[in-house]
């Protein structure tokens, strides 16, 4: 490819590969009859959402600024999951937001009363106490952590107004992970999984890698909605989408050497390019 007249630096999108990746995470939603939405923790750039909206509707959000990106630029209201909300930000929050699901049931009894007389559906997020994420600084369900609630939290029935769970504990992972973690769920949260519409099973479903086990995830997914059939099923994958479908174009600005190492200095930010 002839890269002479892309200014530099550039994130450079091969539409191609895009759609690729787009028609196989479309083709696992319907076969697997689940909700498939863009995480934009991973993938946000927005100048290509409506490439997105032909094979996906809807997508996630973590902040205001992110709800604010889907309702304006996906064309849709967000399935909003934040840490903590504010009682400044909440109730524009609400306003972008079809889904907003609560990292606690403190939060959950603070916010829920505002969402009454809405179309918002309220979920909690979970934390099965289970991950294959090695970097202790990226697990979710550490001991200790701050994310989700654990089972032990829970009475007998969920408290009234909750309509969904949420889990993310995977992060770039196989099926086979997916399937485990679907096993710790249903053996600790399978009474209140009757009580609930949907489950979201997050994001880190890395489904268009080359490796990945597209058929073993949708038997997955079957077998698992057998059991639940009530259940509305949703997945937000983020990496998947625009996994290897692009590159970052830089120029070396000059060359500098320090006791025999030599460094290229390049017109990117470590802090804002290369995540």
């Amino acid at each position: 490819m002839d890269y002479s007249n892309i200014p530099s630096p550039c994130y450079i999108l091969d539409e191609k590969a895009f759609r690729r990746n787009l028609s196989l995470i479309k083709s696992v939603a319907d076969r697997a009859e689940v909700e498939i939405i863009l995480a934009f923790k991973a993938f946000a750039m927005w100048s290509v959402f409506p490439i997105v909206r032909e094979y996906v509707k809807c997508s996630t959000a973590s902040s205001l600024a992110e709800a604010r990106l889907a309702f304006e630029e996906m064309g849709s209201p967000a399935h909003t999951y934040g840490p903590a909300y504010s009682d400044a930000e909440f109730p524009e929050i609400m306003k972008l937001s079809s889904h907003i699901s609560f990292n606690s049931l403190s939060q959950f009894e603070k916010f829920y009363p505002q969402t009454i007389g809405s179309d918002i559906s309220c979920g909690l997020r979970i934390n099965p106490e289970f991950s294959v994420v090695e970097t202790d600084l990226y697990n979710p369900s550490l001991p200790g952590s701050r994310l989700g609630v654990v089972v032990d939290l829970l009475g007998e029935k969920l408290p009234e107004g909750i309509e969904g769970l949420h889990v993310h504990t995977l992060c770039e992972n196989n099926s086979y992970d997916l399937e485990n973690l679907l096993k710790v769920i249903e053996s600790k949260f399978d009474k209140y999984l009757h009580q609930v519409k949907w489950l979201n099973l997050g994001g880190g479903h890395l489904m268009t890698h080359a490796d990945y086990n597209v058929e073993h995830l949708i038997s997955t997914l079957k077998s698992f909605k057998t059991k639940y059939p009530h259940l509305h099923i949703i997945l937000e994958p983020g990496s998947a989408f625009a996994w290897q479908t692009g590159v970052l174009l830089s120029t070396v600005l000059d060359v500098v050497e320090n006791n025999g190492i030599k460094t290229a200095m390049l017109d990117v930010s470590f802090s804002c390019h290369m995540p």
